[in-house]
């Protein structure tokens, strides 16, 4: 039971407000385009996460990734990983509100009427509650919700069915190469929550040889699991919508499909976007309360409160943001990673990291370009 409560409050964080945007990217750059990214990013995100678990399983002190920045590279570097996390945590829970309140909307408004910002505010309210709550209160809902979603896309998939049209998978745009990379990646990355896999495999009274071959199962099966979940939702959107398919994935289905599978697909969005929303809004609340020393309830208003404003203040494209959040944020936190790791060998154990996973390292920054390239020159 352990396991699969870690694996779900994992797994609901790794499958959230991503998930939606990939069919959009799917039909600019091609279906087999994107199948390919995931092949490849499933196993660079596999080994950094590997990488970040055995630090915070060799580290006794209890960290974000800005504390165990400090203690193996230093106060500066502290700073850069602080910022880098801020910005990447931020930007997904902003997305979180973007498209969790646009769901909300869309389910809602044709029975109890309503603007988007009014639905948005019900979406935060009551996600902060839960983070103000912790994590006990999050993993006894994130089985739950996590069954209902897994449900829901099965069911999803079987009224979608006959709509799919496979001539709509066989497109190809060169143009497009890079543009998936930033939101592929955002899509599977989870590391903000392994601390918090740490914690609740601690408290369950597992021995720690167990506990590292616990963390491992559930990072591995978590990320192929939520590959296979992506990538059978881009064939059912993508085959069915083809050139209507929308950033958000949903509501281009109604011209294909329409009736109830669209109502379906909202259930489906606010489910995926809450639970997300709920551990990463924790793991940035914790990092403000145990590596920067701020009180349990200022950290909880300095994680909620800020993509609230940000989403007030009109920020509100969330292909764009969770691009961005995914190339640059989420690509410089990988790079840390391994720098991070590379000092923790060396002072724990007096070892040398292997040179291989410098391309790691590679990887990303190869990365940001794209997305920097994307931004300045092909931009939708």
């Amino acid at each position: 039971m352990t396991f699969l409560k870690t694996l779900s409050v994992f797994l609901g964080t790794v499958i959230g407000v991503g998930i939606f945007g990939l069919p959009f990217v799917a039909f600019k750059a091609g279906f087999f385009v994107i199948v390919l990214y995931f092949l490849f990013m499933a196993s660079v995100v596999i080994l950094i996460h590997f990488l970040y678990g055995e630090i915070v399983l060799g580290t006794k002190e209890i960290h974000r990734l800005p504390g165990y920045t400090e203690e193996y590279l230093g106060k500066k570097w502290k700073k850069a990983a602080f910022l880098i996390m801020v910005i990447g945590l931020m930007g997904a829970l902003l997305a979180y509100l973007i498209v969790g309140g646009e769901f909300l909307f869309f389910f809602f408004s044709p029975y109890f009427g309503g603007n988007l910002i009014l639905y948005t505010f019900l979406f935060f309210t009551l996600g902060a509650y839960f983070v103000f709550r912790g994590i006990k209160s999050i993993s006894q809902i994130e089985l739950f919700l996590l069954i209902i979603l897994f449900l829901l896309l099965l069911i999803f998939f079987i009224k979608a069915f006959p709509s799919i049209n496979i001539d709509y998978l066989k497109t190809l745009n060169l143009r497009f190469l890079t543009f998936p990379y930033g939101v592929v990646l955002f899509a599977l990355w989870g590391s903000a929550v392994i601390p918090e896999i740490k914690e609740m495999l601690v408290a369950s009274g597992l021995k720690n040889k167990v506990i590292r071959s616990n963390l491992r199962k559930v990072i591995f099966s978590g990320i192929i699991f939520a590959t296979f979940i992506y990538l059978f939702f881009v064939f059912t959107v993508l085959g069915a919508s083809g050139p209507n398919t929308s950033k958000e994935a949903i509501l281009g289905l109604d011209s294909a499909v329409g009736g109830n599978i669209i109502k379906l697909g909202f259930i489906f969005g606010i489910i995926a976007c809450f639970t997300s929303f709920l551990t990463l809004a924790l793991s940035l609340k914790k990092m403000f309360w145990y590596d920067f020393g701020f009180s349990k309830n200022l950290a909880w208003a300095l994680t909620c409160f800020p993509p609230l404003i940000l989403f007030l203040f009109g920020i509100r494209k969330f292909i764009e943001v969770i691009g961005f959040t995914g190339a640059i944020a989420i690509g410089a936190e990988g790079i840390i990673i391994v720098f991070l790791y590379k000092e923790f060998l060396r002072k724990k154990f007096s070892k040398k990291m292997n040179p291989a996973l410098y391309l790691l390292s590679g990887v990303f920054i190869l990365g940001i370009i794209f997305e920097i390239v994307y931004f300045l020159i092909i931009r939708i």
